[in-house]
């Protein structure tokens, strides 16, 4: 079965995202061309490039927007669930449809999450099922595990704190109040040897910080669980540099989110091939 790819993300009026899930989808369609992952598609031709008119809140931002290999295959698109003009399931309809015209029988769609929370568990998969009922049997929507499911973030994790030598960490996520929806970061945290903070619950950051303060840890590596940078990176940066001034005899490190690199994409590709 030949499949078309639909990377889905949160949305945001921040452009650097949406930049970030353009590249990651660039990196992620030229993998699985090398790789080879699909079969007995025909040139998708003017579809080469495309971008739908479904603008986002932010009118230098458009959703979805695809990309091809240099040979036209295969089919990688980016579409977000919040902050379109149009909800998430027109712009799966649309892709899906450019899927169809383009000779692709299935439509496999990747959430760039990393918790499961009420966007992950509930939201997008209603959003799928209005879009598949919109298209009956055309073209088969396949809904993938969300992309914090892939145990090989751990490595991405933990390659920033090669030759770092600290006192102690701190792993500093979103955080969800779903039930069990942090036991993710609770993991990657006992992982990277790190204690888990959260931007949206308890434990905050400067919470975690006074622990380990207390504790009489001085040199702190902050390390934001976070695909890209955006509005929210931002906020934990001045909230960084905050608790710092008022805590002169820390010091803070604050990391860098994870990005849109290979290591990245190769987990996207990996999702797809278990699939």
């Amino acid at each position: 079965m030949s499949s078309a790819y639909l990377l889905i993300s949160h949305g945001s009026r921040d452009q650097r995202p949406h930049l970030a899930m353009e590249k990651l989808a660039e990196l992620v369609g030229a993998k699985l061309a090398t790789r080879r992952i699909y079969w007995g598609v025909g040139r998708v031709g003017e579809y080469d490039l495309y971008r739908s008119t479904s603008k986002s809140v932010n009118a230098n931002i458009t959703a979805p927007a695809v990309v091809t290999s240099s040979s036209g295959f295969p089919l990688v698109g980016t579409a977000i669930l919040e902050l379109a003009e149009v909800p998430l399931h027109e712009q799966i309809r649309q892709f899906a449809s450019l899927a169809l015209a383009a000779g692709y029988n299935q439509l496999q769609l990747l959430p760039v999450f990393l918790l499961p929370g009420v966007h992950v568990s509930e939201d997008i998969p209603a959003e799928v099922a209005l879009a598949q009922q919109s298209l009956g049997g055309a073209i088969k929507l396949k809904l993938l595990p969300y992309l914090g499911t892939h145990p090989g973030l751990r490595i991405i994790m933990a390659s920033q704190l090669v030759g770092i030598e600290v006192d102690a960490k701190i792993l500093l996520s979103h955080g969800t109040r779903r039930v069990n929806g942090n036991q993710p970061v609770e993991a990657m945290a006992d992982y990277l040897g790190a204690v888990a903070a959260y931007f949206s619950v308890s434990p905050s950051l400067e919470e975690q910080v006074q622990v380990l303060a207390t504790a009489g840890y001085r040199q702190i590596m902050i390390l934001p669980y976070f695909f890209f940078c955006g509005g929210i990176t931002d906020a934990i940066a001045q909230m960084v540099a905050q608790i710092q001034l008022h805590s002169p005899k820390l010091s803070l490190r604050l990391g860098e989110p994870i990005g849109a690199s290979d290591p990245l994409a190769d987990l996207i590709v990996d999702l797809v091939k278990q699939k």
